[in-house]
């Protein structure tokens, strides 16, 4: 991977120059927090970097909370994402395995993948429930990302990762150099920062595989006590970066809409003859926990929770997840 450095006044303008071709989404932020927002010229002086995290996950930019999958599709303006945090960036590994693995593709995330450049952004801080590097994702991009970007006092530090992102650089006429030693020894010193933070805050969080055997070896009762404040709402599942169920609804005139799903909505497995095996709440609670880190470790390559802490801040009924693991982990410890 290859560093390069360039003033930010100059990004901007690069940025500016842009969004003659691209339609550009990045974080800002206001009073209720830092989300993406599509940006116009007079909004690239109010971009947000190296800040965690957005509160819509990236998943929300390639599966749709509802799509038409029969009606015709017209060419888009290529787009720009930027300011990504890892954990998101991680995410999209599970995606691509799901919707353009060998046994299948689905046409529409082919496209807006093809269609869409990705710029991360290094996390320099972390939030209350950001716990990343406790599954083993690091706070910066080193894949999947086309490039990343790290502000520097007032220097943008590009990492390209990709040859579409090498592309992109080739497109900012600016003048744009070689990151010296002294600025990637700085950079080193952050991500190291960073990490060290995180593994602070979540001292005694079990990793992903043994949260999985936590998980499959548990009984009812740690989940009928967690469940009880669980209002079966599905913020956790629409927002988590990484569950991807949907129904395929039959239109009239053989028009077909995809929707999303999710395990925590009532009825999600409830058959024709009326059988549901996740009928009772607390079985319908610990699926979940289940597909994310039991069943889909099993199928995929990519881990299916990447530590971001979104369903924890989304949850109505105030429900810690990582509560949930650790108090596995003690069972475990005293029982043995």
């Amino acid at each position: 991977m290859e560093y390069k450095c360039i003033k930010k006044e100059e990004w901007d303008k690069a940025l500016e120059q842009l969004l003659l071709f691209y339609t550009i989404f990045a974080n800002t932020e206001n009073e209720y927090g830092l989300d993406y927002e599509l940006i116009s010229p007079q909004d690239i002086s109010t971009i947000s970097y190296n800040k965690p995290k957005p509160a819509t996950s990236l998943k929300s930019f390639f599966l749709p909370v509802q799509e038409n999958v029969t009606s015709d599709r017209y060419a888009e303006k290529p787009r720009i994402i930027l300011g990504i945090p890892n954990c998101d960036i991680e995410g999209l590994f599970l995606l691509d395995e799901i919707y353009l693995g060998n046994d299948f593709t689905d046409a529409f995330y082919r496209n807006r993948r093809d269609n869409t450049i990705l710029i991360s952004s290094d996390c320099l801080s972390i939030n209350e429930h950001c716990h990343c590097a406790s599954y083993g994702i690091k706070p910066y991009s080193t894949r999947n990302a086309d490039i990343s970007v790290l502000n520097i006092d007032g220097t943008m530090v590009i990492k390209i990762i990709t040859a579409k992102g090498e592309d992109l650089v080739k497109r900012i006429p600016a003048a744009i150099a070689p990151a010296g030693n002294d600025i990637i020894s700085a950079i080193e010193k952050a991500h190291m920062e960073t990490e060290t933070l995180l593994i602070a805050a979540n001292t005694g969080l079990p990793g992903y595989k043994e949260t999985g055997m936590l998980v499959k070896e548990s009984g009812a009762d740690i989940w009928e006590k967690y469940s009880s404040r669980c209002v079966s709402c599905g913020a956790c599942v629409t927002i988590c970066p990484t569950c991807s169920c949907f129904l395929l609804i039959d239109k009239s005139g053989l028009e077909k809409v995809k929707q999303m799903d999710g395990c925590q909505y009532p009825g999600f497995e409830r058959v024709a003859g009326g059988e549901d095996p996740l009928l009772e709440l607390h079985n319908r609670f610990r699926n979940r926990y289940m597909c994310k880190y039991v069943w889909k470790p099993v199928k995929f390559n990519s881990p299916a929770c990447t530590g971001c802490g979104r369903c924890i801040e989304a949850c109505i009924g105030q429900i810690n997840k990582n509560e949930i693991f650790m108090e596995l982990a003690k069972q475990l410890a005293n029982v043995g």
